[in-house]
């Protein structure tokens, strides 16, 4: 008896690109900060204005490493949302890339107990969403495994190899608080995601194409 397979794509992350006004600025920002291997860049003039409705997150070690890269990230023209500093959950700091982009740099450790380097344990894209429920079960429904959710405030999604950006939701309101900036904004997210499931956009008109023409 002959067998049948099934076609369908499972969707997920592939690649993250930027839209950025200045292209060359915006290759020596992001070499400098030490986190090119993780984004696309791509010239787009696509108006923008306030929250963008996401951030890079990076986490690493320990404090030392989070200041070695907001360090390099002001040294090469980002500027300071929230400056680096203790929390009930870690040591962090958030700052705005001078393309828009807004990244964050945490840690869990509050003590450095062993290297102070430039290193990534992990990179997540956090969209901050209306309704995180609805938009988890979006990218669910399209074969993203969701390796982590709580309820309606957040849900993270597996990534597609190890080391890859991984990609989760957030409440937009909750997110603009934790990077310390008002939630408003109108225009283009700016942003710009490459997936295995071709050419879409999710509820919250975050734009995504092939993989291979991301």
């Amino acid at each position: 008896m002959a067998t049948t397979t099934s076609s369908a794509v499972v969707m997920s992350l592939a690649s993250v690109a930027l839209e950025v006004a200045d292209l060359e600025a915006a290759r020596r920002f992001y070499r400098a900060f030490g986190v090119d291997a993780y984004v696309r860049l791509r010239a787009s003039e696509a108006p923008s204005s306030g929250f963008r409705g996401f951030t890079m997150a990076l986490t690493v070690a320990g404090p030392a490493t989070v200041d070695a890269f907001v360090g390099a990230a002001l040294d090469a023209g980002a500027t300071v949302l929230k400056p680096a500093a203790r929390s009930l959950w870690g040591y962090g700091g958030v700052v705005r890339a001078p393309d828009g982009t807004i990244w964050k740099v945490a840690t869990s450790a509050k003590k450095d107990t062993g290297r102070a380097d430039r290193e990534v344990d992990e990179v997540v894209l956090l969209l901050g969403v209306g309704n995180v429920k609805a938009t988890r079960q979006f990218y669910a429904d399209r074969g993203m495994a969701v390796a982590r959710s709580f309820g309606g405030k957040y849900a993270e999604f597996a990534p597609e190899r190890p080391g890859a950006v991984k990609l989760a939701l957030y409440k937009r309101r909750a997110l603009a608080k934790d990077l310390g900036v008002p939630a408003e904004g109108t225009g283009s997210h700016r942003l710009v995601l490459g997936g295995t499931a071709g050419a879409l956009t999710d509820p919250d008109g975050f734009v995504w194409e092939s993989a291979a023409s991301s």
